[in-house]
């Protein structure tokens, strides 16, 4: 079959076969291609979407690049119920064979000693949000409008004092939650918080972290998270995993933002 090569991620040889129905980007099948000690993950893609103009002009289409995307993060989960993968960067694409043989060829040192700090570890992400905000300046009826400017003046700061300690009580909670669960994890990244016109998710984003897990710790790791949920009435605790260690795993990956859900 002619075409570019997709890559979705890199990893050592593994021995379980991935699901015989899996489709990557494109619908195209993916295949193990395998160089020294490590193997990429590629399949087939049509020049007409993936050379440098046409890619460059599709990054601009939302409902294109979220369809890649889920097919990328489709393979990507397949892989990590079998092996440690190292994702790379959505949309990464070669002429050939020989170009990917040759990628790896350059970076091979890199790429194992990541997967040997990686192996057995996955990435789970956990978001917190300020659900409980003050009331809106239009809850007054309009009928009801302050006597005085004086008036308007102390509604308006009562208001800014309740949101302020409503942030301040968020902040804090968020600090402590990160405090422990990086005590029980081997590592951990803040991302910056999340966009909610970009996210879609209710209330303020205060805390989006990310935490490398040993397989056999997750467990426990996502109980101690779970305890936590019901701890502070007008915050939301949201965990997601678990996820090949995209936030772990160098300049390779890629962005958290493109996993689902936030997305890790």
């Amino acid at each position: 079959m002619t075409g570019l090569r997709y890559v979705y991620a890199v990893c050592r040889p593994f021995g379980t076969p991935l699901q015989a129905q899996l489709t990557g980007v494109g619908g195209d099948p993916p295949r193990l291609l395998p160089h020294h000690g490590l193997v990429a993950v590629v399949s087939h893609v049509p020049e007409a979407d993936f050379a440098e103009e046409p890619l460059r002009a599709h990054l601009e289409d939302l409902d294109w690049l979220t369809a890649v995307a889920r097919a990328h993060q489709g393979v990507i989960d397949a892989l990590t119920t079998v092996t440690t993968p190292l994702p790379l960067r959505l949309g990464t694409v070669f002429r050939d064979d020989s170009g990917v043989r040759t990628m790896m060829e350059a970076r091979e040192e890199g790429f194992l000693r990541t997967l040997d700090r990686l192996e057995g570890r996955v990435e789970w992400g956990v978001k917190v949000y300020l659900e409980s905000e003050p009331a809106p300046e239009t809850a007054v009826a309009p009928e009801r409008k302050p006597a005085s400017g004086r008036d308007y003046l102390r509604q308006r700061r009562m208001r800014t004092k309740s949101h302020e300690e409503l942030w301040q009580k968020a902040e804090t909670f968020a600090t402590r939650l990160h405090e422990m669960l990086s005590e029980c994890a081997e590592d951990s990244r803040l991302h910056a918080p999340q966009n909610p016109t970009l996210s879609g998710a209710s209330g303020r984003n205060v805390l989006n972290a990310a935490y490398l897990v040993r397989r056999t710790e997750s467990e426990e790791f996502v109980e101690k998270v779970d305890r936590t949920k019901d701890g502070a009435p007008g915050i939301r605790v949201e965990l997601t995993g678990p996820w090949a260690a995209y936030s772990f795993a160098g300049e390779e990956t890629a962005p958290s933002e493109g996993k689902p859900g936030e997305g890790p």
